[in-house]
C-alpha cells in the first residue's frame, strides 16, 4: 500500500471519529457507559491497528485483527440503529426515525470506505 493510500486512511479514520464521537454524545444517557463506550474503544482499538500496520514489515496479521474490528464497529454501529440511539434528539426538530435513518446512513457510509480501504490494503498484500 502506497504511504498516500495509508495517509488517506489516516484522514478517513480522524473524519469519521470526529462524527462518530457526536452522535455517541447524543445517544440516551443509559447507554453513555454501555454501548457507547464499547463503539468508542472499538474505534479506538482500530487506530491503533491502523498505527501497527503502518510500521510492521510484517502485515498480514496485523491487518487481518483491523480487518475484524472494522466488522466489529460496523456490527456494533448497526446495533445502535436498529436500537434507534442515533435518532435520541436533544435539540433536533426532526422526527427520531428521520433523524436515527439520517446519521446511521452518513456514519455507516464512512465506515464502509474505511473497509475499502483496509480491503484494498489486504488485497495488495497478496500480490
Amino acid at each position: 500500500m502506497a504511504v498516500d493510500s495509508e495517509s488517506n486512511l489516516d484522514k478517513k479514520f480522524i473524519q469519521t471519529m470526529k462524527l462518530l464521537n457526536i452522535y455517541l454524545n447524543h445517544f440516551p444517557s443509559h447507554e453513555k457507559h454501555g454501548l457507547a463506550l464499547k463503539i468508542r474503544q472499538t474505534a479506538y482499538d482500530m487506530y491503533d491497528y491502523i498505527v501497527e500496520a503502518q510500521k510492521r514489515y510484517h502485515k498480514k496479521t496485523t491487518l487481518t485483527n483491523l480487518d475484524i474490528k472494522h466488522e466489529q464497529l460496523r456490527m456494533q454501529v448497526r446495533l445502535a440503529f436498529e436500537l434507534s440511539y442515533f435518532g435520541h434528539p436533544k435539540t433536533e426538530k426532526m422526527s427520531v426515525q428521520k433523524l436515527n435513518a439520517k446519521r446511521y446512513l452518513v456514519i455507516s457510509a464512512s465506515i464502509d470506505e474505511i473497509g475499502k480501504i483496509i480491503g484494498g490494503w489486504i488485497k495488495s498484500l497478496k500480490q
